[in-house]
């Protein structure tokens, strides 16, 4: 059953910054709402005002009809009478426990022979039940990551919340179990949010995402949509655009609005209201590379452009290009290699219309 998630989260702290959070989201089961920006935006604090764990300067949280925090009102419900399940950034573990003593930590209300039911029952379904009885300590990341998220879910949360659940792991472990989180938080059933500032993790584990920029919320939608349509330059600078390129606005037609970027000419989709300046927000995934000149192809924009930089990102090539102006684009290692691609080498950049993003100068 869909529940909704009201937050007005008012907070100021030591040296004068502050935060002011409002946000209305349906949360459902199954779902991850992810709470996404750069660091000091506020993302941990809102997490820990969710649960309980701190308390707002002021405005207002209420989670299915519930008030939790209400600061006029004088109301703090305390985290326990909340029921929400909470996986910390640095798992915050028991290291004088053994595994099966932090996952029926939060058991307590439950007598002897239902707890341990209750432990075997998450533990199965973390897939930990073989570690019950080691200490923590001599566990790998991988297992101590699933034995905290096997804690938080034993006392069968409303909502479980997950503060950059994957950042206490090596690269090479993180890259492992993302899909496995994904895969989990989706089976669970529970509504979760989850709070992470890397791009890749949001994508993998969110359905909705709402970004976070200078202490309030920018933008709330869909990940795929945030991520390729943000609504203005600080949104595109958060969510990772490579290229935000400063355009002038020359014609309109048919639903196209053609602009200028240096000597060059880029043709995107009309999003109406748009004043003479603006940037274009182009993925470096969405921009397709091709020997120089390039073939017949649906994309509007064909830019002749010559290689300055190349950089190896793992199985990708991160492409720097002078079109008259820097454009970023991503390709394949193998991709690179058939091109020839090299510094000083001309290609040609392709990318759709609907791709290049306008968003006001302003």
């Amino acid at each position: 059953m869909t529940v909704r998630l009201v937050l007005d989260v008012q907070r100021t702290f030591a040296g004068g910054s502050s935060i002011h959070v409002r946000l209305d989201e349906p949360l459902v089961p199954g779902e991850v709402l992810v709470l996404f920006g750069p660091s000091g935006a506020g993302k941990s604090t809102v997490l820990r005002a969710v649960a309980g764990l701190d308390r707002p300067d002021g405005g207002a949280i209420r989670f299915d009809g519930e008030t939790w925090f209400d600061a006029a009102a004088g109301v703090h419900v305390p985290p326990q009478r909340r029921r929400v399940g909470f996986l910390f950034q640095d798992l915050a573990l028991f290291p004088h426990l053994s595994v099966e003593g932090n996952v029926g930590f939060g058991l307590g209300h439950l007598v002897r022979e239902d707890r341990r039911d209750r432990v075997g029952e998450t533990a199965r379904m973390l897939r930990v039940e073989e570690l019950l009885g080691r200490r923590t300590g001599t566990l790998s990341g991988g297992e101590r990551q699933r034995v905290a998220l096997a804690r938080a879910l034993a006392p069968r949360p409303r909502l479980l919340l997950l503060d950059e659940p994957l950042s206490a792991l090596d690269a090479p472990l993180r890259e492992s179990l993302r899909g496995e989180l994904g895969a989990l938080l989706r089976r669970l059933g529970i509504p979760s949010i989850v709070v992470t500032h890397d791009r890749t993790e949001a994508l993998a584990l969110g359905s909705r995402i709402a970004v976070l920029a200078g202490g309030a919320v920018r933008q709330v939608g869909r990940v795929e949509e945030v991520f390729g349509a943000p609504v203005d330059l600080e949104v595109a600078r958060v969510v990772g655009t490579e290229n935000v390129i400063p355009v002038r606005v020359v014609s309109r037609e048919e639903g196209l609005v053609i602009v200028e970027a240096g000597p060059a000419r880029l043709v995107s989709v009309d999003p109406g209201g748009l004043p003479g300046e603006a940037f274009a927000c182009i993925r470096a995934e969405e921009v397709v590379l091709e020997g120089a000149p390039a073939g017949a192809t649906s994309a509007r924009n064909h830019l002749r452009g010559k290689v300055i930089r190349l950089v190896n990102e793992g199985p990708l090539v991160r492409v720097t290009l002078d079109c008259g102006f820097p454009l970023v684009a991503l390709v394949t290692r193998s991709g690179a290699r058939d091109l020839g691609l090299a510094p000083g080498r001309e290609v040609s950049a392709l990318v759709k219309a609907p791709a290049v993003r306008l968003v006001p100068r302003g």
